[in-house]
């Protein structure tokens, strides 16, 4: 923060809202790019993790909850089911339609992922803060976590 604690006037939500989103911002990519960008794309990233999370999905159920056409979401699709992440099997409730669910290879990659980029959050933490710092970050976090819980 450029201000220090208990110094000047209590900021205003708004700008509280409006730094609050820039750091997250500029956190969420530098997460991204944190893990090996030749395992998936960003996009193969939140489809992947969204089926991990919610289990099998059809493919215009993925397109609505990503907000892209179907059309996208069958490219998308096809190539984590070339590569193995995915898997296709015939809708239970309909059997015209198919879901796609996560493989045991789709798990691991995800696993990978998700920690390359929990290893940087933890190596930027032990580097770049002391105890007292980390002890106000992780306070920040609960109350982060309060915000978007409610």
């Amino acid at each position: 923060m450029t201000q220090s604690s208990g110094a000047g006037p209590d900021p205003t939500a708004e700008e509280v809202a409006n730094q609050l989103a820039s750091v997250v911002g500029r956190l969420l990519r530098r997460l991204r790019s944190s893990s090996s960008e030749s395992l998936l794309t960003p996009t193969q990233r939140s489809v992947l993790a969204r089926l991990d999370d919610g289990g099998a999905a059809t493919t215009a159920d993925l397109a609505r909850a990503e907000f892209v056409r179907p059309q996208s979401m069958r490219l998308t699709l096809g190539a984590l089911e070339a590569q193995g992440l995915v898997e296709r099997a015939p809708d239970p409730a309909d059997g015209r339609k198919s879901v796609m669910s996560v493989t045991e290879v789709g798990r691991t990659t995800l696993a990978q992922v998700r920690a390359a980029k929990r290893n940087w959050l933890a190596e930027a933490v032990a580097a770049e803060l002391d105890g007292h710092e980390r002890r106000t970050v992780a306070e920040a976090a609960a109350l982060i976590e309060r915000l978007v819980g409610s």
